[in-house]
């Protein structure tokens, strides 16, 4: 899906048939909280602190993404983000370049649920949420992207940063009616070290592996360090931390995050041979070659490498001349073998 203004055959549509279509069927998730709304869900909240750019023709994501950052502590301007996001021939932006671009930029971006309960409760943690709408028709589509900064349960409304507007009051079901239309996409933009209220595992480990490639080791590390509050025994992460200490040259933290992935997963090679390498530069010779030989005789692609592992831990710890240490082995990256 892309984000571009429509072009002018798109606003011969009546105005009152535009609206008569928005009206049309049932607001669910509007109907929903309006009935029952959780009660740790504040009746109103707005976050007028974040910051407002006004979006020029075609450019609403470099606008929406330069607001969402700027917000997260990256000091971006929308004209900067321009060729990062915003692809011509589409005269839009692409989620997935949305995403990559926060990455880029220092941020962690995450998907949210799906559902309105779940962007509500983003906002209400003070975390605005970048969202994609279609402004139009199913048949004629205007896709937009704004910033949900705020809402007001008791008005029906929800507020955007939107356009050319920089506080955009529009109906709870209304709002559905355009976001649901993207499939309720909708993703913050996050320092790193945080993570989403609503976030869930499967696709935070995701959003953090790809931060890891694009970024530097230390913001990594203190993501995936409060990913490992919500989510203890989550291997990927486990081992993301492992390797983010290493890099970091913290060779105890990168230990004890691989010996925990094991624990998670006593059959990982990776994980096997990782906790050797760093255990054998801590000196501990033992323990890693035992971690070392147990990766060994799992076989497998890994098998080479936990050799190579082996060697250099017997030959470190019998002290001969020569004998290089880490091994010339890659580290495992965090993921499934």
């Amino acid at each position: 899906m892309i984000s571009s203004l429509a072009s002018p055959r798109y606003w011969r549509l009546p105005a009152a048939v535009v609206v008569l279509i928005l009206m049309c069927g049932c607001a669910t998730q509007t109907n929903a909280l309006l009935h029952e709304a959780p009660g740790t869900l504040p009746r109103q909240v707005e976050l007028s602190k974040v910051p407002f750019f006004p979006q020029e023709r075609y450019q609403c994501g470099p606008a929406t993404m330069a607001m969402a950052l700027q917000n997260a502590g990256v000091a971006i301007t929308p004209d900067a983000l321009v060729d990062e996001v915003y692809i011509p021939k589409l005269e839009g932006s692409l989620q997935v370049e949305m995403m990559a671009a926060g990455r880029r930029n220092g941020a962690l971006t995450v998907p949210i649920p799906p559902n309105l309960e779940s962007l509500l409760t983003e906002v209400a943690s003070g975390n605005p949420v970048v969202v994609l709408q279609n402004l139009g028709l199913s048949w004629i589509p205007r896709w937009h992207y704004a910033l949900v900064i705020g809402y007001d349960l008791d008005q029906s409304e929800i507020i955007l940063r939107s356009g050319t507007t920089m506080r955009l009051q529009m109906s709870l079901s209304t709002f559905e009616h355009t976001w649901e239309r993207s499939s309720f996409w909708g993703m913050v933009v996050l320092a790193p070290g945080h993570l989403p209220k609503t976030a869930q595992e499967a696709p935070t480990v995701a959003a953090l592996i790809a931060y890891e490639k694009g970024n530097s080791a230390a913001l990594a590390r203190k993501s995936y360090a409060a990913a490992l509050e919500r989510w203890p025994n989550d291997f990927l992460l486990l081992m993301g931390l492992g390797n983010t200490a290493t890099v970091e040259g913290d060779d105890l933290a990168a230990a004890k995050a691989f010996q925990s992935a094991t624990k998670v997963d006593p059959d990982s090679a990776p994980a096997l041979n990782n906790l050797a390498v760093v255990l054998g530069k801590l000196g501990h010779y033992d323990e890693a070659r035992i971690a070392a030989e147990k990766a060994v005789s799992l076989g497998g692609v890994w098998r080479d490498a936990a050799l190579d592992t082996l060697r250099s831990i017997d030959a470190a710890d019998d002290k001969k001349p020569g004998t290089a240490w880490p091994p010339r082995v890659p580290c495992c990256r965090n993921s499934p073998e």
